[in-house]
């Protein structure tokens, strides 16, 4: 098939940017997403230009690096799939596709389509981890847990961090991977002892870093390639009201 790319460039952060147009000839519908962009790539440096730069890992829906807006939609349209999981079957000969970097001002552009995600990595720092002793590996399944909770757990540490959530919402915010980190280690025994103080902690860095705010608008569970709902944020605004009455004062 043979499609035409409307591509955001952008030389560095703080510079301006815009839609440049390239054709992508004899694109295979068997081909990923990030496999087209990488043949249009080849194209571009063969005739002496700027390829297109967009991160990329482990091109098996895991990493979460993948991210990018194409047609309007952050890993585009198919549900529940990253952008390296989805393949060009899903278009047709001739369609334009529009493809963009995730627009967020916690995520500012890098270069292209690659942005800086920093900011989900201090709010990990701030408290999405088990510090205390809980034991070596063999000794967590001495402890018993109820299946329901497991299986809510499991559903939460899904996450793969993509950011597909912030840019989807219209305010900018990440409350559902904060919330997916805070709930996977908040329904555990071995992350209960520290429920309270994590979840001070990382919602506060979550607003230092400058997301916005959930208004319920459930837009971020549309997109997030894992199927994390807003269930999570849920819980997690009860966990950060009952921390916030037992510690008005701020937790260090």
């Amino acid at each position: 098939m043979n499609l035409t790319l409307h591509v955001w460039r952008q030389p560095g952060p703080g510079t301006g940017g815009r839609f440049e147009t390239y054709r992508a000839e004899d694109i295979s519908e068997h081909m990923s997403f990030l496999e087209m962009l990488d043949l249009v790539n080849e194209r571009i440096i063969h005739e002496g230009g700027e390829p297109i730069a967009f991160e990329h890992d482990c091109r098996e829906g895991i990493c979460g690096a993948c991210g990018m807006v194409i047609n309007g939609v952050p890993h585009g349209r198919k549900r529940m799939t990253t952008t390296c999981q989805l393949h060009m079957r899903e278009f047709r000969d001739g369609d334009e596709i529009w493809i963009e970097p995730f627009r967020a001002h916690a995520f500012p552009v890098l270069k292209d389509l690659v942005v800086d995600r920093s900011p989900f990595d201090r709010i990990i720092e701030a408290g999405g981890y088990v510090s205390v002793r809980t034991g070596s590996a063999p000794d967590a399944n001495t402890i018993p847990i109820e299946k329901d909770r497991a299986a809510r757990a499991f559903d939460a540490a899904a996450c793969i961090g993509c950011g597909a959530c912030v840019a989807a919402c219209p305010n900018a915010s990440a409350m559902l991977f904060t919330a997916a980190k805070v709930t996977h280690l908040g329904l555990l025994p071995q992350g209960e002892v520290e429920q309270d103080r994590r979840v001070l902690r990382m919602t506060a860095q979550h607003d230092a870093e400058g997301f916005g705010n959930c208004t319920n608008h459930g837009a971020c569970q549309t997109v997030c390639p894992k199927g994390i709902t807003v269930d999570t944020i849920a819980k997690l605004n009860r966990d950060l009201i009952r921390a916030t009455l037992r510690y008005p004062e701020p937790v260090l």
